[in-house]
């Protein structure tokens, strides 16, 4: 069997079953948590995709990590490959940065720091002449503090993502899977960016579903939140087989390389 013919095996199987589990997930979610197929509080919250505490959570965390995880490996196959020494961050800064995205996920950093910021330049609602500039601009961004704080650095990995795998994925429709990888991601915080709004803010398609389709608010706001927690497992399954397809590719004697540095040292 080719490389080639090895490679696509391991890349159909990876994403097809990343993507049976959450769709398994999701269903599991609409069944027993929300259709209360089962009326146990604590195993419908254990289904229930919305949650942080929950099995979709966990799956996320994990395959996040292990992305991070085969991206650690590419650095380490690119490296002893001798390859040029910004290829080499290129790849280290992708790994940190998916690395950093499962920590994120399991220890909920980024809606700590967020709440953590509104709590220091928040500190007197209401008192508009205590107000610091971080504060001005929190009363006027209409969603979570978080967004506020880390979208940009967000926008610019995402960049980062797009210019520099755009460059080292050769493979036929690597390019197109890139796409629907960040595309993925980018709806499930456009989703996000709308939980956060009030109700009453123009922007809210929340608000407009309930008013306009006749759906309960509670029906709308849940099953956003669960679409938007799959199109991020999705994205990331997607790019857990690019990185594990890419380090098949690299890996052809990079792997005995390696080894054989590590026996020399």
């Amino acid at each position: 069997m080719t490389l080639e013919m090895q490679s696509a095996q391991v890349r159909r199987r990876l994403f097809g079953a990343c993507l049976t589990i959450e769709l398994l997930l999701l269903l599991a979610d609409a069944l027993i948590n929300w259709g209360r197929l089962i009326d146990i509080g604590p195993i419908r919250r254990l289904f229930n995709i919305a949650r942080e505490d929950g099995l979709a959570s966990w799956f996320m965390a994990s395959q996040t990590l292990l992305a991070g995880l085969t991206l650690w490996l590419v650095v380490l196959v690119v490296r002893a490959r001798g390859e040029s020494r910004g290829r080499v961050w290129g790849w280290a800064f992708l790994a940190l940065f998916f690395t950093g995205m499962a920590v994120d996920d399991g220890a909920l950093i980024h809606e700590r720091v967020g709440s953590a910021f509104k709590a220091v330049v928040l500190p007197g609602e209401g008192d508009q002449a205590a107000l610091t500039w971080g504060g001005r601009l929190l009363e006027i961004f209409p969603s979570y503090p978080w967004q506020l704080l880390f979208l940009p650095l967000l926008a610019a990995a995402g960049l980062f993502l797009l210019v520099f795998l755009w460059r080292q994925l050769s493979r036929k429709g690597a390019r197109s899977a890139l796409l629907l990888a960040l595309g993925c991601l980018a709806l499930a915080v456009g989703l996000d960016f709308v939980e956060g709004m009030s109700e009453a803010h123009p922007w809210n398609l929340h608000a407009w579903m309930t008013e306009q389709g006749g759906f309960s608010p509670a029906a709308v706001r849940h099953f956003s939140k669960a679409i938007e927690e799959f199109l991020e497992m999705l994205g990331i399954s997607v790019f857990w087989a690019l990185f594990a397809d890419q380090l098949m590719r690299l890996a052809r004697g990079g792997l005995l390389l390696i080894f054989r540095h590590g026996s020399q040292g």
